[in-house]
């Protein structure tokens, strides 16, 4: 960010460790309220600044649940180790880790029911279950699709308390208006704010690397990968992006070695389906199609602790053809409790694949209406307009999304490609 006294709203979600997004490597600093919320001694900066050392997020873990056990309940160390099991959670993709933090945190608040760091970090768990009307103010108004507020909430932040979650707002809202030098800047920036800390640091070299594959500058993109993985050997965000900067490389050998990695460290919906997508384009269609399969009873596996993986679920369901009416309907309901750009480009994709062109270009406008620059989103609105019949305009999107970026998606970049050639 240019600018930490305003937004300047000119310009990932992101989202959370299971979507590889916004929430994923910083815990919001604001409160239920959009206030924020200081607690003298603890706070949550000072509670994820000690991550990463002194055994890593695992040995914190370990010690805050011994001290408990031979001290009693005390709601400070409850407090951290709440939020220290969404770090784990970030860390490992286990979601068995999202139930131990609420049970942790609603301990704290049993006895101090107005305590802010637990308020805040039950928020935060809302966000990454996906139960948007019970997160944090800034985040929950982004996936609602309420952009000015959201805006305003960011904007307030930034000028309030620059930090790393500040600034990666800021970063994401930029990115959502189209602004992605500027969305560069302010990750930049939380990248200096992570201050060398293991998981903040590499998830902000991550984001870094996504927003340069989403322009297609495939080396700086290795190059925040690989630093990514330097800081956090075997980072499983990184392991994802660097598949897809392998795979952008046209070196699918590589890419498919690294989706195993990831795959084999945390077996999470996306990285699954990008090794499937892998797999098919190396022609192993069997292998490819056994890795599809398990996505469901992944899904399953992370509802039971709590996640809502609706709208990722009716976007893979759609790639795929999963039973198309079906798929517009999970893709409705998603789309209902996630009225954002992403949740109108879910229906109108879904609709798309259905082969209900028009009621599909509509939504697909609606979800370009922030000036956002993703070539999948400059795709999926080809696609519709291929599928009703207006080829002209289908290869025009076409040429959009493979001038933002050549190779956007490992499954339908080709795609785009051939029906140009």
């Amino acid at each position: 960010m240019r600018r930490t006294t305003r937004l300047l709203v000119t310009g990932t979600v992101l989202l959370v460790l299971a979507l590889g997004g916004l929430y994923g490597g910083v815990l919001a600093d604001l409160g239920p309220a959009g206030t924020p919320q200081r607690v003298p001694g603890l706070d949550a900066d000072t509670v994820l600044s000690g991550f990463g050392r002194d055994g890593g997020t695992a040995g914190t873990v370990a010690r805050l649940e011994g001290q408990l056990r031979t001290e009693g309940n005390d709601p400070a160390r409850l407090s951290q180790l709440g939020l220290a099991y969404q770090v784990r959670w970030r860390e490992t993709g286990n979601a068995a880790f999202l139930p131990l933090s609420e049970r942790a945190l609603r301990r704290v608040l049993a006895s101090r029911p107005k305590d802010a760091i637990a308020t805040l970090a039950l928020g935060n768990l809302a966000l990454i279950r996906h139960d948007f009307h019970g997160g944090v103010l800034g985040d929950a108004l982004l996936e609602l699709g309420r952009y000015r507020l959201t805006f305003a909430t960011f904007d307030r932040m930034a000028a309030l308390k620059p930090s790393i979650a500040s600034y990666a707002r800021v970063a994401y809202a930029r990115e959502l208006l189209g602004d992605r030098r500027g969305a560069r800047t302010a990750m930049g920036l939380a990248l200096d704010a992570a201050g060398g800390v293991p998981e903040p640091t590499a998830w902000a070299h991550v984001e870094l690397a996504k927003l340069a594959l989403g322009d297609g500058r495939v080396s700086v993109a290795e190059e925040h990968v690989r630093a990514a993985l330097a800081v956090f050997p075997g980072y499983v965000l990184a392991l994802e992006q660097l598949a897809r900067v392998q795979a952008a490389r046209g070196n699918l050998e590589a890419a498919t070695a690294a989706a195993r990695r990831a795959v084999s460290s945390v077996p999470l919906p996306q990285f699954v389906a990008l090794l499937g997508d892998l797999l098919e384009r190396e022609g192993k269609t069997a292998e490819a199609a056994r890795q599809r399969a398990t996505v469901a009873t992944i899904d399953r596996l992370l509802a039971a602790n709590g996640l809502r993986l609706d709208l990722e679920s009716a976007v893979f369901r759609a790639d795929h053809r999963v039973r198309p009416a079906e798929t517009v309907r999970l893709a409705r309901r998603a789309r209902a409790a996630r009225p954002s750009i992403y949740g109108d480009d879910a229906l109108g994709w879904a609709l798309a694949r259905a082969g209900r062109c028009s009621e599909a270009e509509r939504w697909l406008d609606r979800a370009l209406r922030l000036g956002t620059r993703d070539a999948l989103l400059y795709f999926h609105r080809g696609y519709a307009a291929g599928c009703a019949g207006d080829r002209s305009a289908m290869r025009g999107w076409y040429r959009k999304a493979l001038a933002q970026s050549p190779a956007f998606s490992v499954r339908w970049a080709p795609v785009a490609q051939e029906a140009l050639s």
